[in-house]
């Protein structure tokens, strides 16, 4: 007998999303994403910009984790990392991803699959300097990846706080921001007896996530 997980079965039992529809939806994701993200908010999810980031490296081995996705545009979807870490080097490697939207509160979720790319120097700065003083320290301080002891991270962060003073914190040159460029974008709607709702989008043409002339539509089977 196979021993499952000891967790409660839930049932999709929330109403259904009036036309949520191929011939119903915005002709490309950008505008759906969105409306959805509005309602994450307004719903009360906490982080609703969270999403589980997936890479794989040149040996085809995958990595996963969750991080915060700071901005959605045309381009893509847009997140701020080291780029010494696993996720940038893998980035490096293949510059194949996938983000999830796990909006489990609203029985949504919203996964997305293409390549990312670094974002323009200049961009990433602007990003920068927007963060909270801690968490500039916190970019120069962490060697993200690397093996290291609370001490001597500790340690790291108290030198470079002593360092900048005061002063404007620059960028660092192993810091900066990348933007998936999706491929394929799915919207899932879970329904009562795991007859969920699946909405992909897939590109076909080059153009943004707001070009309707980019992107094929069409209903996925549960």
């Amino acid at each position: 007998m196979v021993e499952q997980v000891p967790v409660q079965r839930i049932e999709y039992l929330r109403a259904p999303i009036e036309g949520f529809e191929v011939d119903s939806v915005p002709g490309a994701p950008l505008e759906l994403f969105r409306t959805w993200l509005a309602e994450a908010v307004e719903f009360g999810l906490p982080e609703p910009n969270a999403a589980t980031l997936a890479t794989v490296d040149g040996r085809g081995h995958p990595s996963v984790r969750l991080m915060l996705v700071k901005v959605v545009d045309p381009r893509g979807f847009c997140f701020f990392t080291n780029h010494g870490s696993r996720k940038g080097r893998d980035l490096a490697a293949t510059g194949n991803a996938a983000l999830l939207f796990p909006w489990h509160g609203m029985h949504r979720q919203v996964a997305v699959r293409g390549r990312a790319e670094r974002m323009p120097h200049g961009e990433s700065e602007e990003y920068f300097t927007s963060r909270p003083r801690a968490a500039q320290v916190g970019a120069w301080a962490s060697q993200q990846s690397q093996e290291v002891t609370r001490e001597e991270l500790d340690a790291r962060v108290a030198a470079l706080t002593e360092h900048f003073g005061q002063g404007p914190i620059p960028m660092p040159d192993h810091w900066g921001g990348y933007v998936l460029v999706p491929e394929v974008v799915e919207f899932w709607v879970g329904r009562f007896s795991r007859l969920h709702d699946r909405i992909e989008y897939r590109r076909h043409a080059p153009g943004g996530l707001d070009d309707a002339a980019a992107w094929a539509r069409r209903r996925l089977s549960p």
